[in-house]
């Protein structure tokens, strides 16, 4: 075990002694850290979902501890599911499940649950402590986890397909806009987070020629301009046609069929990872933070309408939760909630 997954076990022994925790974790006014906290994000992920079948209100008081003493390099992200949440008040953020889409082969445990669990660091053993830590507090098995990774150092990295990943998200002030809720008073500060693990047919996509994979994506994959042209953060032009009158972007690619403008709801915050389970087992694990579900769901069924890159992607977990606004000193995660 590395520096950083001692300090944070011996930090949270700390705190139950009565101490000064040894590192305050990246807690920033009202909300958690590892949405749009550290930014670019680090390069690995553990997250693990748990079934709650008591109270969950001890437990989240424990969870705030391991919160608090994460360290520099170490955030520590805790939602709950519609379940918890619709209990409080069905009306709330967050009380909605996912309806089920196209292209899914999920078994009972890898849908839905009643806690994420998110944890990300700059170096796999810090994640590999502070899981088992999470884990030995829940006193559980997780319903379902997986490990994820990234390019270290970049906002915008490449993922298993080879092209770069995460370019179209709302960047400051659309943040407050897009992701964060304002209200009601008990869930401000939070945001809904959809997870989603979509094994990728990798052979057959890097089977298929450039030209083919960037038209069913949108974008290069050399420096992922768009096709329209320009640079990397550039607008996709949807309107742009060839001299012949067909789009330049494809009907059916990606990047068009994903498109806020499109779809007609608002924008998603992605935190995209990739993963690999070993022969077979390969592909992304897709994070989106919004305000609103619909904004995840509407744009998910316009995917499974006519989205190109979706014939190469099969969900295999997926589920929503209510991150939970960040802890006030003194008090734990979902403090407002639960009262």
């Amino acid at each position: 075990m590395v520096a950083g997954g001692l300090l944070a076990l011996a930090s949270l022994s700390a705190c139950r002694r009565g101490s000064s925790p040894v590192a305050w974790s990246p807690v920033v006014a009202r909300t958690q850290a590892g949405v749009d906290r550290p930014d670019p994000p680090q390069a690995f992920l553990g997250l693990a979902v748990y079934d709650v079948p008591g109270d969950v209100r001890p437990l989240l008081a424990r969870l705030t501890d391991v919160v608090r003493t994460a360290t520099a390099d170490l955030t520590v992200t805790v939602g709950l599911g519609p379940r918890l949440v619709a209990a409080v008040d069905p009306a709330l953020p967050g009380a909605r499940d996912l309806p089920a889409f196209d292209r899914e082969e999920i078994t009972t445990p890898a849908r839905g649950g009643d806690l994420m669990v998110q944890v990300c660091a700059g170096d796999p053993v810090d994640v590999t402590a502070t899981t088992t830590l999470v884990a030995r507090e829940v006193g559980a098995a997780p319903r379902w986890s997986q490990r994820g990774f990234r390019q270290a150092g970049q906002r915008i990295g490449r993922n298993v397909l080879g092209f770069l990943d995460g370019i179209e998200v709302p960047r400051g002030a659309a943040v407050d806009r897009e992701v964060w809720l304002s209200a009601p008073a008990a869930v401000a500060g939070g945001t809904v987070a959809v997870v989603r693990r979509l094994r990728v047919d990798l052979a057959a996509f890097l089977a298929q020629p450039l030209d083919r994979q960037e038209a069913v994506v949108g974008r290069r994959r050399a420096d992922g301009a768009p096709l329209t042209g320009g640079g990397l953060t550039d607008h996709v032009d949807l309107a742009a046609r060839t001299p012949d009158g067909r789009y330049v972007v494809p009907v059916n690619a990606h990047v068009r069929r994903a498109n806020p403008a499109a779809t007609g709801s608002g924008a998603m915050l992605r935190r995209g990872y990739s993963y690999d389970n070993g022969p077979g087992d390969a592909g992304l694990l897709f994070i989106s933070y919004q305000r609103d579900l619909r904004t995840f769901t509407a744009t998910q069924h316009r995917l499974d309408e006519a989205d190109d890159l979706m014939a190469f992607t099969t969900a295999t977990a997926s589920a929503t939760f209510l991150v939970l606004p960040g802890p006030a000193p003194g008090e734990p995660l979902g403090h407002r909630l639960f009262g």
